[in-house]
């Protein structure tokens, strides 16, 4: 019975929304990583997208005005990864904040004598355990273009990765995943990246195994037979993981 009334409740939502069908079709448009995908698929991120909006508030900083399109561009890409997992992977926290362009952040760090250092950073895009995604826009415009980069399904990445605590490159498995098998290809992938820069793939990932595992879920849907060339078992993981397997459709 909870299951109908959900289901109810989320059909009334997608059907009161106040973005139309060619809307989405038109943002969809511009985004070259949603061109692998088959007009079902196409239409059930269209779904899951509006659920997204009706969910998490999207909010500019600075003054910064997010317009329509803007929110819908950023909901299709943060909806991509969870596509057949369902909008439950991103409870447990409510907005999105947009910068004009990449931001400074305050940063603390401790260096192996223990010595505390405070400063700031340039950053395009954060994830706050328990808070909001934070993004430049002037990056999330430039995400999707099937380059390998892209900071809304980086972001959101770490969003997946800390449903069980801090990211640590160790989200919760599927049903049927082995998590010894997730641990060890994933450490020795890691451990060969960080000696062994890979082409296609962002040196970033070398910075700990939480960046390891969103920048090649970055590569993973936007240059997948890069990261199969790579890491042929990692990608298998990640489509084990996200139930989905860009290289059939590329």
């Amino acid at each position: 019975m909870f299951d109908k009334i959900k289901d109810w409740n989320e059909q009334r939502i997608i059907d009161k929304s106040g973005y139309s069908h060619s809307q989405w079709q038109a943002v969809a448009e511009d985004i070259a990583i949603l061109n692998r995908l088959t007009e079902s698929e196409l239409e059930r991120l269209f779904d899951l997208a509006t659920l997204f909006l009706h969910d998490k508030s999207i909010k500019g900083a600075q003054d910064f005005v997010v317009t329509d399109a803007m929110k819908q561009s950023i909901a299709l890409q943060a909806c991509l990864p969870i596509l057949n997992l369902g909008l439950e992977w991103y409870k447990g926290w409510s907005s999105v904040i947009v910068y004009p362009s990449s931001y400074h952040a305050k940063s603390t760090t401790t260096d192996e004598m223990g010595i505390v250092h405070e400063g700031t950073q340039h950053r395009s895009g954060e994830a706050w355990l328990r808070g909001p995604v934070i993004l430049s826009w002037r990056e999330v415009k430039n995400s999707g273009d099937l380059d390998g980069q892209n900071v809304v399904i980086h972001e959101f990445v770490h969003k997946l990765d800390m449903l069980n605590g801090r990211a640590n490159g160790f989200p919760p498995m599927q049903s049927g995943m082995n998590p010894t098998e997730w641990t060890q290809i994933m450490e020795q992938g890691f451990a060969d990246f960080q000696n062994n820069p890979k082409p296609g793939i962002d040196r970033y990932g070398a910075t700990n195994p939480a960046e390891f595992l969103a920048v090649l879920s970055e590569v993973f849907f936007e240059r997948s037979q890069d990261l199969n060339d790579a890491y042929p078992n990692i990608y298998q993981l990640l489509v084990d993981f996200f139930k989905q397997n860009p290289l059939q459709r590329t």
